[in-house]
């Protein structure tokens, strides 16, 4: 969640005429609560009004997140937005739908022996930090000095750097370079030591949708283990990746058929089609969640464990998953994944075919389409122009550097996401064709863009 600031606008909101029921204040006022109560009516309107200036989910390129959903989801989500899900006593039917996904997730990412053992998260980077902390614990108690570290690549989503920030690990991270967009294997093996407490591998980046090679990256650690006698743990943040490679790269191994996978995460509230607020952490065996960290609860009746962050939570994202898991079943998620792709593979051909653009991923992986121009200076505006120009026709599309070594490469990214139809993506490329003529046509002297735009979780 961002930070926010004191508000400095000392200006209070005006009620509009709009607004008939009678209420003992005249304005409303900002940054406190008022004086006295007022009608829901009023209360609900003036809510809706402030939130006028906020953009059309349909036309949100830039985030991962599910912005549709099924007026039968959105229902689930009315009646049970009020279900403690920490309270198991009193709401056992959602326990047992919990325990239903993560065994519905277990046997999607093809765990063989059901020792698994997971839990649900207010989303992936509740999830990352839960991996990043048993891991963490596990090279203490196996006897780990020093200073702890992990390895992962400069592209990772920013709860790997918050992780090693926040519990003070250090972040070795391997850099990528011009051709190379995701983890190399053998810098990889070359980072770790006798300190490092586990390797992330990211199933699909939020930078391009690039997967990991992580197959290759289980083998050169299992070259490590065999050289230097270091077990190092391997795991996959596949926040998005977890709910696509499974229907569309059912070839591509990464889950826990590769033994060197330990744990994974992923958000229910991207391609698992839900609502935010919704993430899953698995780990292959208990051996791997150590039970130091494992607290039982019993001030709610009965003896219940538990191993997040949070603590009470609505039951809302859970049940909305395993309706999704009902509603859609294998089938379902496969088309919905494959047509992601084709919109996604379409937004890239007509990219490329626009001319002052390289296209940097074309949806092959995750459905995500990520472009630069091939020559800023000679065509007179940049990426960061092209994504304010957008905004005219109400597209939201992210313009960014990538990262450490390619801080210099400008991009722009197009998620294609369930609701983003080959009709919507053919109107979005006609507002691209317009604003790149446009742009050109008028060029003036590139200006010093500052980069404030952060990722979507």
């Amino acid at each position: 969640m961002s930070l926010q600031r004191v508000i400095t606008d000392e200006h209070d909101l005006q009620l509009a005429p709009v607004f008939a029921q009678r209420i003992d204040e005249d304005v409303v006022p900002k940054g406190r609560l008022p004086e006295n109560p007022m009608p829901a009516g009023v209360a609900a309107g003036i809510v809706r009004s402030r939130l006028l200036l906020d953009g059309r989910a349909a036309l949100n390129l830039a985030t991962f997140c599910t912005t549709t959903a099924e007026p039968e989801l959105e229902q689930i989500y009315a009646e049970t937005a009020s279900i403690n899900l920490m309270n198991r006593e009193e709401y056992p039917a959602s326990s047992h739908i919990e325990q239903e996904c993560i065994n519905s997730l277990a046997d999607l990412w093809h765990d063989d022996d059901g020792r698994f053992i997971g839990c649900s998260t207010s989303g992936s980077s509740e999830a990352a930090m839960l991996a990043g902390l048993a891991m963490l614990r596990r090279w203490r108690e196996r006897g780990g000095t020093g200073r702890p570290n992990m390895v992962f690549g400069t592209h990772v989503h920013v709860c790997w750097p918050k992780f090693c920030n926040f519990w003070d690990v250090e972040a070795r991270m391997v850099p990528i370079e011009e051709g190379r967009t995701t983890l190399d294997p053998a810098l990889t093996a070359a980072a770790v030591d006798e300190n490092t407490i586990g390797v992330v591998a990211v199933l699909g980046s939020t930078q391009d949708g690039r997967y990991d090679p992580v197959a290759d990256i289980a083998a050169a650690l299992d070259g490590v283990a065999a050289d230097r006698g270091l077990d190092v743990p391997l795991h996959v943040d596949a926040a998005s990746g977890g709910f696509v490679a499974p229907f569309l790269d059912m070839d591509v191994a990464w889950d826990f058929a590769l033994p060197r996978v330990v744990s994974i995460n992923a958000s229910g509230h991207k391609f698992g089609l839900v609502y935010p607020g919704s993430g899953w952490c698995l780990w292959r065996d208990p051996e791997y969640l150590p039970q130091s960290l494992i607290f039982d609860c019993n001030v709610l009746g009965g003896h219940h464990p538990t191993f997040t962050l949070n603590f009470s939570r609505p039951a809302s994202g859970v049940i909305a998953q395993y309706y999704e898991f009902l509603r859609n079943g294998m089938a379902g998620y496969q088309l919905i994944a494959q047509r992601c792709q084709e919109t996604a593979r379409y937004v890239a051909k007509c990219v490329q075919a626009i001319g002052p653009y390289e296209v940097i991923s074309d949806g092959e992986d995750l459905p995500v389409v990520a472009f630069r121009l091939r020559d800023p200076e000679a065509d007179g505006f940049t990426v960061y122009h092209l994504s304010e120009a957008l905004k005219g026709d109400g597209w939201h599309v992210p313009a960014y550097s990538l990262p450490p070594n390619l801080e210099h490469v400008d991009v722009i990214r197009v998620v294609c996401r369930q609701g983003f139809t080959l009709d919507l993506a053919a109107r979005f490329v006609e507002s691209l064709v317009k604003h790149t003529e446009r742009l050109a046509g008028h060029p003036f002297p590139l200006p010093e863009v500052a980069t404030v735009l952060t990722f979507a979780d």
